[in-house]
């Protein structure tokens, strides 16, 4: 009900503004936004690169448990989820590629936040090409306009933004017609309203996962090349892979252009797997340097400072470390460290070892584990097991494994399930045959 009421005082008093009423119209994001915003169509292509298709009948054998405890193949659990598209590619080979709730191999779709990680591609190569010396530069270099905001952006670097540690005040909240995520992804105009924004604390000292950081680093971008995001996306990534669908960026508006490099990328499943592709193979597609081997390894090396191990707009996925009995928290480090030698050091991951206490934590790991002094410590396990992800809010991910040359996408209509579950399984048995 109070949800409700805000959304009614919204409208009352907002009746004419272009974001309140795109949001009652639209609802919320949704991944066939393509059709709500400006757009700007990449050309289609005349040389089509198309991956070869290789059998494998391992991926048919690899079982899951649904929400019933009940072991199924890949195919049928996904059948049961709200995913549309779903493939697997090793060593430039598909090995599986399926499609559900009536989507194909042509359709594409918006990938939300997983356009960051593709917006970091194309800061990695505007530096090669000379258009950013480096990432250590503040983004009033490039962006003129900012120069007369908060002082603070003149201490914004790039490489804040692209580790979401900006330190800007922003509400990143999906439900909240009035919040400065709405106003950025419904409204007009985005450089207009990031002039208008200030900070909660000195960039670099803490990180904080915010769309607007990558949305001022698509700003550097067009500022620094001269031309608009989607243009240069088309231009450096588009083209010399071949993508074979149909795709477009989404703008702020038609007046101004600018492309949503948070969130606007709108692509096919089979054409996002090519990305990931630079990512396992040092920047190369075809045999062509598409973006320099420093990029990429910068890009998918540990980070264990910032939340879910996030660098330059990626995930290094990580995830916790558990005993025989599923024990994830520990009295003794020596139990950690023990831990991490029998079960996962063989597997050359590497592992962090944690303080954790049960403040911040979910309720059930305090009942499941009956901590009864709030301020006690326990020791934990984080395990980086050398994959990197690209994540969308709704479950569009892009799944990278460089070690074993594996790429994964799932695009679908909602997180409904743990895919990134799904995907370690499928490259830890990749890995093995």
């Amino acid at each position: 009900m109070k949800k409700i009421i805000q959304l009614l005082s919204a409208i009352l008093l907002f009746s004419s503004c272009t974001i309140v009423s795109r949001y009652i119209r639209y609802g919320e994001a949704d991944i066939d936004d393509s059709k709500v915003f400006a757009q700007y169509v990449f050309k289609e292509n005349s040389d089509k690169y198309f991956f070869n298709k290789k059998s494998n009948s391992v991926l048919d054998t690899i079982l899951f448990k649904n929400n019933r405890g009940e072991l199924q193949n890949l195919k049928t659990i996904l059948d049961s989820t709200s995913t549309r598209a779903f493939v697997v590619i090793q060593n430039d080979s598909v090995l599986f590629e399926e499609y559900f709730n009536g989507y194909n191999n042509q359709d594409f779709s918006t990938i939300f936040s997983a356009s960051k990680s593709v917006t970091s591609l194309l800061i990695g190569i505007a530096i090669d090409e000379g258009f950013i010396k480096n990432t250590n530069d503040p983004v009033t270099k490039y962006i003129k306009e900012l120069r007369d905001a908060d002082p603070m952006f003149g201490e914004l670097t790039i490489r804040h933004l692209l580790d979401m540690r900006s330190g800007i005040k922003f509400n990143e909240s999906y439900s909240n017609p009035l919040s400065w995520m709405a106003r950025l992804y419904y409204g007009t105009n985005q450089l207009g309203k990031i002039k208008r924004m200030h900070f909660k604390c000195k960039p670099g000292t803490s990180h904080e996962y915010q769309s607007v950081s990558t949305a001022i680093l698509g700003i550097v971008l067009e500022k620094a090349t001269r031309q608009n995001l989607a243009k240069y996306f088309e231009d450096k990534v588009w083209k010399p892979l071949g993508m074979q669908n149909r795709g477009s960026w989404s703008l702020d508006d038609k007046k101004h252009k600018s492309a949503k490099s948070y969130c606007g990328l709108n692509i096919s499943a089979i054409d996002l797997a090519k990305i990931g592709t630079l990512y396992v193979n040092k920047g190369k597609f075809g045999g062509k340097q598409i973006v320099s081997e420093k990029w990429i390894t910068e890009t998918i090396s540990l980070n264990t400072q910032n939340g879910g191990g996030y660098k330059n707009q990626w995930y290094n996925e990580c995830y916790e470390g558990e005993d025989s009995l599923g024990n994830i928290f520990f009295k003794d480090s020596t139990d950690v460290i023990k831990l991490y030698r029998k079960k996962y050091a063989h597997k050359s991951v590497k592992g962090t070892m944690l303080r954790v206490t049960p403040k911040g934590y979910k309720k059930w790991y305090r009942e499941k584990y009956m901590w009864k002094d709030m301020n006690e410590y326990r020791y934990a396990l984080k395990v980086y097991p050398g994959t990197n992800s690209a994540v969308g809010i709704m479950g569009q991910i892009l799944y990278v494994d460089p070690k074993n040359k594996t790429v994964i996408v799932r695009l679908g209509d909602t997180k409904d399930w743990e895919y990134e579950q799904i995907m370690l399984k499928i490259t830890e048995v990749l890995q093995e045959i």
